[in-house]
């Protein structure tokens, strides 16, 4: 029976150096467009990783956009979910475009919402000399979610603009939209943009082929928990905001 992994990428299977904790041996993983290394692997996680691939197939299920997936210097040979699942990569890298067409609608449907949202967030911050901005992420022409972040990587205050913008924005209509905050990332996503959808898409898709097969999900966050309750098996790293939220919280 073949297995699969679905494995988000940032804080699960690299990490930034500040958040390598003092580990040695570190090897670069992921890279900035100027080409400066952006993340890192820890001799653990590269072990964990020879271990997987030698008789399962890791699929990168991961927000990062297409070009920053290229700047991920790790081995992957099969489909890749990237966008939060906005777009789905086939063995080989070809676009996934039946999958890409029906997001599209869905994220059509959205884009007013987010741009309302983002205008906002725009305002607040004039209003209050805060730094940060709402930036659209886009891929492939299609507008998927928005993101903020601090500009001084100060991860606390971006909690006011949770509280005080994002949140009631979301509530007042009941509005189809999702906050996803990890560290000193705050974004928000419409509900049908979502890992598990498109993890689900790609199950279908490896049964047809192989039969039988078992699938393993692994994140590091909060949002990552539902993929992960996709598959049949679910992995957290350590120190990790999702396994505060669950082994952790023991």
């Amino acid at each position: 029976m073949k297995k699969f992994l679905f494995a988000d990428l940032d804080d699960t299977l690299f990490q930034t150096f500040e958040k390598c904790g003092g580990a040695e041996a570190l090897e670069p993983a992921a890279y900035y467009k100027d080409g400066s290394v952006c993340s890192y692997t820890t001799r653990a996680q590269r072990a964990f990783l020879a271990l997987v691939q030698d008789g399962m197939t890791v699929i990168p299920t991961t927000a990062r956009d297409h070009d920053a997936l290229r700047r991920v210097h790790l081995p992957f040979h099969s489909y890749a979910v990237i966008d939060y699942g906005g777009v789905v990569l086939e063995p080989g890298g070809a676009l996934d475009r039946p999958w890409l067409d029906g997001m599209r609608a869905a994220m059509s449907a959205a884009l007013p919402g987010l741009q309302e949202l983002a205008a906002h967030i725009d305002d607040h911050a004039r209003r209050t000399g805060y730094g940060g901005r709402a930036r659209m992420i886009e891929d492939f022409g299609t507008p998927f979610f928005l993101v903020v972040k601090d500009p001084d990587r100060i991860a606390a205050r971006l909690e006011p603009l949770e509280r005080d913008v994002v949140l009631p924005w979301i509530a007042d209509g009941a509005r189809d939209y999702v906050v996803h905050r990890n560290g000193n990332n705050l974004a928000i996503l419409p509900k049908a943009l979502d890992k598990s959808h498109a993890v689900a898409h790609i199950g279908a898709r490896l049964r047809a082929e192989h039969g039988d097969i078992v699938t393993f999900g692994m994140g590091d966050s909060r949002s990552d928990a539902r993929f992960m309750a996709a598959c049949d098996y679910a992995l957290i790293p350590r120190g990790t905001q999702l396994a505060g939220l669950t082994v952790g919280a023991l």
